[in-house]
């Protein structure tokens, strides 16, 4: 076989995929697309009071987390809540109201190293909250888990 045909077609596939990349690149810019960034991390433990129906968080480490940002999956024996905590909030159905720390829209949202925040929740919740539960509760932010944490009542 001989080298000089297979040269051009090197060189023409080249040049096709520097235009690719260049399209998109150019594109990626003209829409306003902005590539995601990185998510904030946070340690933080789970304390449940069961016969409250309350759940506590300590931020121990990390990130600073804006709460407005967050949203809070919780699952109960593996079955998540029929309404999740809308955080930041004050009385919201199937919750108790006051909850404490940044998780109450009365104090400020950011959520620092430190500080604790918990909700209680509403006995017209399901699954119940009973001693012995296995509580996973994530942490999202934009779709990304923040930090997920288990623990037993």
């Amino acid at each position: 076989m001989s080298g000089r045909a297979l040269s051009p077609v090197l060189g023409v596939v080249c040049l096709l995929v520097v235009t690719a990349v260049l399209a998109g690149v150019v594109g990626t810019f003209a829409l306003g697309v902005t590539p995601p960034s990185n998510p904030p991390t946070a340690a933080l433990d789970l304390r449940i009071d069961a016969d409250a129906n309350e759940l506590t968080f300590v931020h121990r480490a990390g990130d600073s987390l804006d709460v407005r940002e967050l949203s809070l999956r919780v699952r109960i024996d593996g079955t998540p809540l029929d309404t999740q905590p809308p955080v930041p909030f004050f009385s919201a159905r199937d919750f108790k109201s006051g909850p404490t720390g940044p998780f109450n829209t009365a104090t400020d949202s950011t959520w620092e190293a430190g500080e604790r925040a918990s909700f209680r929740v509403a006995e017209t919740n399901d699954p119940a909250l009973a001693p012995g539960a296995h509580v996973t509760v994530k942490i999202v932010v934009e779709n990304a888990v923040v930090a997920e944490v288990d623990e037993t009542a």
